[in-house]
């Protein structure tokens, strides 16, 4: 997903060199809700981790 916004940052480079303002301000508004979008997902993610982690060591002694 992080590949996906760094993608978009590099065609909304691209547009703003060659011009299209309009074009490039929505990559890079695709870009940031894409990271956002990671983050959180890494977040939830790591705390279901942690959580897991706890109750199956908790099993198993």
């Amino acid at each position: 997903m992080i590949k996906l916004a760094i993608m978009c940052l590099v065609v909304a480079a691209i547009a703003a060199i060659l011009g299209f303002g309009g074009v490039a301000g929505a990559f890079v508004d695709i870009a940031v809700w894409i990271a956002i979008i990671a983050v959180v997902l890494f977040v939830v993610f790591l705390l279901l981790g942690i959580f897991a982690g706890k109750k199956a060591s908790d099993a198993l002694d």
